[in-house]
């Protein structure tokens, strides 16, 4: 009996994307049922991710498996090597302590996050959401100072992972086209601020499972500005 693979998803979530990518990576067919957080939420979700009710939920052999970070793990450890596959997660104990590290980093300090009873103000939110000028200038410098952070810790390497892509460079990844919304919101350039950030995003959307898990940048702008039509709070 073959796996069977399941993924409830979002189309715009940088957290599904992330799922996406390590299940491109691993080389995992798998059956995408879409959730429509905006409106409602289906059974099916509900019943496999009844903590959180949120989405990415990737349910293996009938089993769920909930929050993305987790999700990419567990993929990793599952097909560990697999089909020649190498490790996301670094082998080496304190690699793998630093990898999580930044992945806790990225998803407290960088990610935007909607859900239907509260939103973090967090530095992607602030500018994409933002409610003043002041609000916009405050998750503007967070935005970067968090990148060029994030920088330092990809120095010259191609990866995070070094030469090949690792569990970070997937965790990160999801934020890819989400880039331009950032840039087009807070009226910055990313490509001036964060040069090799930029570079590594143009080096992972190169590779297919990025390419094809990701949405175009220009669906995501539209994305937001409807919702932000819809929210009044959000409107400047």
């Amino acid at each position: 009996m073959s796996d069977e693979w399941i993924l409830l998803d979002f189309w715009p979530s940088m957290f599904g994307s992330r799922v996406r990518i390590a299940l491109a990576e691993k080389g995992i067919e798998f059956e995408y049922r879409e959730e429509n957080l905006v409106i409602t939420k289906s059974p099916l979700l509900l019943e496999m991710n009844p903590v959180h009710k949120l989405i990415p939920v990737l349910i293996h052999n009938g089993k769920p498996i909930c929050e993305s970070v987790n999700i990419v793990q567990y993929i990793d450890e599952v097909c560990r090597g697999n089909n020649g596959n190498s490790p996301l997660l670094p082998s080496d104990p304190y690699q793998g302590a630093q990898a999580r590290f930044w992945a806790d980093f990225i998803d407290k300090k960088v990610f935007l996050f909607l859900s239907h009873t509260h939103l973090l103000q967090v530095a992607g939110m602030k500018i994409t959401w933002h409610k003043s000028k002041e609000e916009l200038e405050e998750g503007k410098k967070e935005m970067i100072d968090c990148l060029k952070m994030l920088e330092e810790q990809l120095g010259e390497k191609a990866y995070f992972g070094g030469e090949i892509l690792g569990y970070l460079d997937v965790v990160l990844g999801g934020f890819c086209s989400w880039f331009y919304a950032y840039e087009t919101f807070g009226n910055i350039s990313m490509e001036i601020e964060c040069p090799k950030l930029m570079a590594w995003s143009k080096r992972c959307m190169k590779r297919e499972s990025f390419s094809k898990s990701l949405k175009e940048p220009h669906k995501i702008i539209d994305f937001v500005v409807q919702l932000r039509n819809k929210m009044d709070i959000y409107k400047m």
